[in-house]
């Protein structure tokens, strides 16, 4: 770039400078940027698209003339000049222009990556998240095109909405032979268990998402159509608030409307429809966290204010769905679900599901549930269908489609087929059924790509099981100017484009289109727009030629109900991975702990101490950090070293460091819509740099001295990302009861581990010795409390005092015990200073006295301390079970219901 260009003063520089820095778009696309199509590079790529149009059922509005061919350059020799609302848009860019698109940009992929946006490629679970791609440049939607695009989607979901209807009911269009019943009947999208449902408020759907292109002709097409559970809604939200913060002076001065008033609208619309319940409590239904879109399901959850769901969240009792919590049975009286309609029920669907709720269609089919969208729309989204919604628009609403969808062909009718078998060179091969595991399903394929002897085998194929395959014709998409920076300090690049809008319910049958939408921009030098194909996305602005919608989820007066409408309840799935969390973060600290202090020990001079060693011994088994057939560490110290340094990284055997960590990586990916962005940074680096460090040493082969100093090193690092995450458990999160589990299930962890490491230690006898009593004081962490407090003592009192009886060493048996029977009294919601039943499952530390406990006997091995360690590690065993059935798996007295 010359510097010069970024130094233009007038009003029409920054606009000019856009048109003279952008490439056209490529031959034979709409150019976004431009408002005109280019040429085609030959005569026989334009005579393809025209055929488009001749073979189209559904012609473009009357009104939509074809858009003007881009000239080499206008009538003065000059650059085209760019479309109204992108000259707008680069005028308004702000007071650092073009200049400051390079910054803006850095900006935008930081703002991505704080906020945690992530889309995963369906990642397996120990595979790393990948950040969302989203670019730097709007869509720029005019309000003339706007207009086709509402009112053709409009149409288009009222046609859908009764097709359903009918398919469910009548089925009077399959005997009028308007629909074929292998599209439908013969689709195993197609819910035999949903025939004669009427859903609440007559709407079976609510949210329908339309993938539309713009063709050479400067009409918008529709491509495809999505009514199971359409992903963008949360994804689109992020988009616009990170692209409005990079230019707010554009997005101010082109009247882009907003988004918020629609959200609102589809709340109030699935709450007046729910069946029941006043206010009704409504949940979105998500697979889990290693979905691939996991990220918009949390983010849409908490900007709408629902509790967010996974299906072993849910149960159904009496034909009625509720929600396990805490508190135990809440009633779910409306369902936004972001599963498919196969993984919905194992008992009436897939019976290998362990996605679904067992009992939830006889829960539809009672009508007590309200589900968006209604499961049975599957058979909606198959392309095929594509080529019969024009005669099915005539026939139940009695209009013609304002919204033209490429011209597609069904191979299953051998009219069809035989008409379009001679173009699959120009055409696009789809699966009738896609996504479908019961029916030949594959990835589309363009005929442009294949030579003359692949087509034919299409052919073949498609002669063969025609009603498997369905034909769409090619159109080249429209392109959209980029902010690139592969090169250099960036350049404005074209992107082929789809642009996906939705059609969103706010009452019984009745819609309304959400004003702006998802790009979806296909990667450099490809043609087909996918996210799972290295696309990128965009942020859609529709420009209003009115007053724009102010309206925001943000209630001016707050009531203390629309308050708890944002305070979702703690699921008995969240609460459970929370404890387990706190477990395996205390595990894995211990397991550190250990392993530091046996590593140290081992290389000093106080591996003659039978004693010390035996003990070491006994807590390295079992606490799993060196498998069972290791010789014993009195027997041969050396291969108890290696062994031990070994299984640190091991992520297959429990108690390992690594183990540990990997489980808290899990632990904390089913709960990731708790932790702040910063706490899950911190939980995936541990593991990852712990792993990788830990091959690093295996491939070097290290012996010795220099293997025992590696791992103390790696250790200790462990350590310190260990502290980190423990600062942010323990700082940084609210006190619910999601986090009083937490912490519950750190201190059985630590009251278990401690209480073990006393008892080995007493029984042993190590603790007699000098060297084994240093050591029992280092592994509670309190060497330097210990010898500022006693100086030289070292005797079983000295011990007793500052391990077991000092309430305010955040270590000491009295401090976890008396913290546990706390948070346990307030986790029940007992009054301040009450303790409940299973509090008092713990031994009482005010029981506990100096004298008792130091009372040696008359063999001398302290009988009292030795029974109440184990009565601490019994309890601790006990309690964590009672947890588990009162609150997690809701089998005991807890199971009743709430708020019915």
């Amino acid at each position: 770039m010359n510097e010069s260009l970024f130094d233009a003063q007038s009003p029409e520089a920054p606009a000019a400078l856009a048109a003279s820095l952008a490439p056209p778009a490529a031959p034979g696309h709409y150019d976004e940027l431009r408002g005109i199509a280019t040429p085609p590079e030959t005569p026989r790529a334009a005579a393809a698209w025209q055929s488009t149009v001749l073979y189209d059922t559904a012609s473009p509005p009357e009104q939509a003339a074809p858009a003007p061919v881009a000239p080499a350059a206008d009538d003065r020799g000059g650059q085209v000049p760019l479309a109204p609302s992108w000259a707008h848009f680069f005028e308004h860019l702000g007071s650092g222009g073009f200049e400051d698109l390079p910054r803006r940009a850095i900006s935008l992929e930081r703002q991505i990556r704080d906020n945690g946006v992530t889309y995963n490629v369906y990642a397996d679970a120990d595979g790393p998240q990948r950040p969302w791609s989203l670019d730097l440049f709007p869509l720029i939607v005019s309000p003339e095109s706007w207009a086709q695009i509402e009112a053709g989607v409009l149409q288009r979901v009222r046609v859908l909405d009764q097709v359903m209807a009918d398919v469910y009911g009548p089925q009077q269009l399959l005997a009028e032979g308007l629909l074929p019943p292998a599209l439908v009947q013969g689709h195993p999208g197609y819910l035999r268990a949903m025939h004669g449902v009427r859903p609440p408020g007559d709407t079976w759907l609510h949210i329908a998402a339309f993938d539309l292109a713009r063709g050479p002709d400067g009409n918008w097409w529709v491509m495809s159509q999505r009514t199971q559970a359409p992903s963008g809604l949360g994804y689109l939200l992020e988009n616009r608030l990170a692209i409005a913060r990079q230019f707010p002076q554009a997005f101010a001065n082109l009247q882009v409307q907003r988004l918020a008033a629609t959200y609102s609208a589809m709340m109030e619309g699935l709450q007046r429809m729910c069946p029941a319940g006043q206010p009704p409590h409504i949940a979105l239904l998500t697979p889990g966290p290693y979905n691939e879109t996991y990220f918009e399901h949390a983010y849409l959850a908490r900007y709408l204010g629902i509790t967010l769901v996974e299906g072993n969240d849910l149960t159904v009792r009496d034909q009625r769905l509720y929600l396990k919590t805490l508190q135990g049975l809440r009633p779910v009286h409306g369902l936004m679900k972001r599963l498919d309609d196969q993984f919905l029920d194992p008992l009436e669907l897939r019976p290998d599901s362990t996605l679904g709720v067992p009992g939830l269609l006889q829960a539809i089919r009672a009508g007590n549930v309200l589900v968006a969208n209604m499961p049975g729309s599957a058979f909606l989204e198959s392309p095929a269908l594509l080529g019969f919604l024009p005669a099915l628009a005539r026939r139940l609403i009695g209009e013609k489609l304002q919204l033209p969808a490429l011209p597609t062909y069904w191979c299953g009718e051998r009219a069809a087929m035989e008409a379009v078998l001679p173009q699959l060179g120009d055409c696009a091969i789809k699966s009738t059924y896609p996504d479908i595991d019961s029916h030949a399903s594959f990835e589309a394929v363009l005929g442009a790509h294949m030579g003359r002897r692949e087509l034919d085998e299409w052919a073949g194929r498609i002669v063969r099981q025609g009603e498997a395959h369905t034909v769409q014709n090619y159109m080249p998409l429209s392109q959209m100017p980029t902010w690139t920076q592969d090169f250099g300090r960036g350049h404005i690049a074209q992107r082929s484009m789809l642009l996906r809008v939705f059609a969103i319910s706010d009452g019984p049958r009745s819609w309304r289109v959400l004003p702006g939408g998802l790009a979806r921009l296909a990667g450099r030098d490809a043609q087909i727009a996918s996210m799972q194909r290295g696309g990128s996305s965009a942020d859609v602005w529709v420009r209003t030629k009115g007053e724009v919608d102010r309206t925001t989820l943000l209630q001016p007066h707050a009531t203390p109900a629309s308050l708890a409408r944002h305070r979702a309840p703690v699921t008995s799935r969240a609460a459970e991975n929370m404890f387990w969390l706190g477990r395996h973060t205390e595990r894995a600290e211990n397991a550190v702990r250990l392993a530091r202090l046996t590593i140290d020990l081992l290389a000093g001079e106080d591996h003659s101490s039978r004693a010390l060693m035996t003990w070491l011994h006994r807590l390295a088994l079992r606490n799993a950090l060196v498998p069972p057939e290791v010789p014993s560490l009195p027997k041969s110290r050396r291969v108890f070293e290696r062994a031990l340094i070994s299984e640190l990284g091991d992520v297959d055997q429990g108690g390992s460091v690594g183990y540990s960590l990997r489980c808290i990586r899990q632990s904390a990916a089913a709960v990731r819509e708790r932790l702040s962005q910063d706490h899950w940074n911190q939980i995936v680096r541990a593991e990852s740099d712990f792993l990788r460090r830990r091959a690093e040493q295996a491939g070097e082969k290290a012996e010795g001295g220099y293997a025992a100093g590696a791992a103390l090193r790696l250790l200790e690092s462990a350590s310190t990302a260990l502290a980190a995450m423990t600062g942010a458990q323990t700082d940084r999160m609210t006190r619910d009861d999601a986090w009083r589990l937490l912490s519950i299930g750190r201190h059985i962890e630590r009251l278990s581990f401690l209480s073990s490491a006393l008892e080995a230690g007493f029984t042993t006898g190590s603790v007699h010795e000098v060297s084994g009593f240093e050591a029992m004081v280092a592994l509670f962490d309190s060497t330097i409390t210990f010898h500022a407090r006693y100086q030289q003592r070292r005797d079983v009192a000295t011990l007793v005092d500052l391990l077991m009886l000092d309430g305010d060493n955040p270590r000491s048996l009295s401090w976890v015990t008396h913290t546990l029977r706390k948070r346990i009294a307030k986790l029940a919601g007992s009054a301040p200073d009450k303790l409940t039943a299973l509090s008092y499952d713990l031994p009482d530390p005010d029981a506990w006295t100096l004298e008792t406990l130091c009372d040696a006997g008359a063999d001398g091995q302290y009988p009292a301390l030795v029974q109440l360690f184990a009565a601490c590690e019994g309890a601790a065993y006990h309690v964590s079970d009672a947890i588990g059935t009162r609150y997690f798996t809701l089998t005991s007295e807890s199971l009743r219901s709430v708020g019915a």
